[in-house]
């Protein structure tokens, strides 16, 4: 079997093609060990572009061993050499840009220009940002007694285990692994089954730069490929992000073992506009903030919209006309705006939802154009939807949708819209939108959430603590603090030399 070239490419196709079938382990790329495979199906023309290794116990083990043969070694170099190593990833993965995005655009659907080659930049940079984290890996002197040196240090957990999404799997993955291997771990990584191939490529060129079996990643579903990796007795972490279902079984098998875990799983976000906010402004930021170029395929998305009777006419009108403005089309086109949702399962989930919120009595205004190309008659193609006249209670207003929908309601009292805010399992992202900065302060009180904005949506980035309460999960990501206290124990040492 051919390797790809580690060169960069801009035909998405053929590297697809390049990666099918394919596993990596201690440093090579490898056939899965029972020899099945999977179909990868570009969502938006229906056509198989590639095959994905299907995983399991077997493959588990194998990469698991590789890990944790490479693991004292890795622990062993200094903790600056390490991160010159990522840093150096993060570089080769900058000029891998425009590569990463065109393929992540094929398998997710995610349009190039609005989504995917954002994404790609911000892969690398989470590298270079955790690389120059190496000297942050130090403890501390303790004054527990004047005759004694007590001083404590950070080490490494072992082999640790991620799981990612399929939404956004090149920054989900580099929050996760990148701390982790400069605390001086080793991973495996399970990637989605419906975004396994660009994953695979960023472990393939991080291979060349670190030391074998230091990074490795396996293809699969949950039961077959993800379980028997959280329950790997050489596990000794686990991180993970999806649903809240899945999250609660990784949850009690990593109890098991007595294991740490990091759980990010999901929100239904609030985004409260007060009288005296710029219109203009919260516009911009309810459309960005509910990722409609990205479908609303996100955890942090402002699926929820509080908007002061006094603006709520003007807000929707122009947030419709704002989304009506947005092309929809091939995710490869420079033009496209909005590419296809995920899969046929997703687009059906997001459709059942667009209903229940009609039965529910709701008005649906669709907004967007489906493409009229004939080549895209089979993809996953969804109109954006607001919803008007919602009440609380119906599905599309209480429950994780992760798709082009967006519930507005009005209000009047400031003590209400809070506590319809919080009346919410999730508590992930919130975002305030006004001028006054004495209720921007109390809002950002109040509100439960863990990744709180005032009149901004920013994404994750590099450096911003992010994660969330409740049910939305536990432990923060992207930040020095999330690699000491996620990825490294705390040992203490007391020399008593008289």
């Amino acid at each position: 079997m051919p390797i790809p070239s580690l060169e960069p490419t801009l035909d998405p196709g053929a590297l697809a093609r390049a990666l099918s079938g394919l596993h990596l382990i201690d440093g090579a790329l490898v056939a899965p060990a029972g020899g099945r495979v999977f179909d990868v199906v570009n969502p938006a023309t229906g056509a198989v572009i590639a095959t994905a290794a299907d995983g399991d116990a077997a493959d588990v083990d194998r990469a698991v061993a590789a890990a944790r043969a490479a693991q004292p070694a890795w622990a062993a170099r200094p903790a600056r050499e390490r991160g010159k190593l990522l840093a150096e990833c993060g570089r080769r993965l900058g000029a891998h840009v425009e590569e990463l995005g065109r393929l992540i655009a094929l398998e997710t659907g995610k349009a190039l220009r609005t989504e995917s080659r954002v994404e790609a930049s911000v892969l690398a940079d989470m590298f270079v940002f955790f690389g120059g984290l190496g000297s942050e890996l130090k403890g501390e002197t303790v004054p527990f007694h004047p005759d004694m040196l007590t001083v404590t240090v950070r080490e490494p957990l072992g082999v640790v285990g991620a799981i990612i999404p399929w939404n956004v799997p090149l920054l989900l993955m580099a929050m996760k692994i990148a701390p982790a291997l400069v605390a001086g771990n080793t991973v495996v990584i399970k990637s989605a089954e419906e975004a396994p191939l660009t994953v695979l490529r960023v472990c393939q060129i991080l291979a060349d730069v670190l030391p074998a079996g230091v990074c490795n990643i396996l293809a699969g579903d949950g039961p077959g490929c993800g379980a028997p990796l959280v329950t790997h007795p050489d596990v000794k972490k686990v991180t993970f992000t999806g649903s809240v279902e899945t999250g609660r079984i990784v949850y009690k098998a990593a109890a098991d073992k007595l294991i740490p875990v990091t759980l990010e799983l999901g929100g239904k976000s609030p985004m409260i506009i007060l009288p005296d906010a710029d219109l203009d402004r919260a516009v911009a930021g309810a459309v960005s903030g509910m990722r409609f170029t990205r479908q609303g395929q996100s955890c942090t998305a402002s699926s929820r919209i509080y908007v002061h009777d006094s603006l709520y006419d003007a807000f929707f009108e122009r947030v419709r006309e704002r989304v009506d403005a947005l092309v929809m089309g091939d995710p490869l086109d420079e033009r496209t705006d909005i590419g296809t949702v995920i899969s046929p399962e997703q687009f059906a989930k997001v459709r059942d939802f667009i209903e229940k919120g009609r039965a529910s009595g709701a008005t649906a205004t669709e907004c967007s154009a489906l493409p009229t190309d004939p080549a895209l008659r089979k993809g996953l193609f969804l109109r954006p939807v607001v919803f008007t006249d919602i009440g609380p209670d119906a599905p599309p207003a209480r429950e994780e949708i992760f798709g082009p929908v967006v519930c507005l309601f009005r209000w009047t009292d400031f003590d209400a819209v809070i506590e319809a805010a919080n009346d919410s399992p999730y508590g992930l992202a919130a975002t305030v939108w006004t001028n006054d900065l004495a209720k921007a302060m109390e809002a950002t009180r109040r509100l439960e959430a863990g990744f709180v904005q005032v009149n901004q949506n920013l994404v994750v980035q590099p450096n911003l603590s992010y994660g969330g309460v409740k049910t939305s999960g536990l432990g923060k990501e992207a930040t020095l603090e999330s690699m000491l206290e996620h990825f490294t124990h705390k040992k203490t040492i007391i020399f008593n030399m008289t």
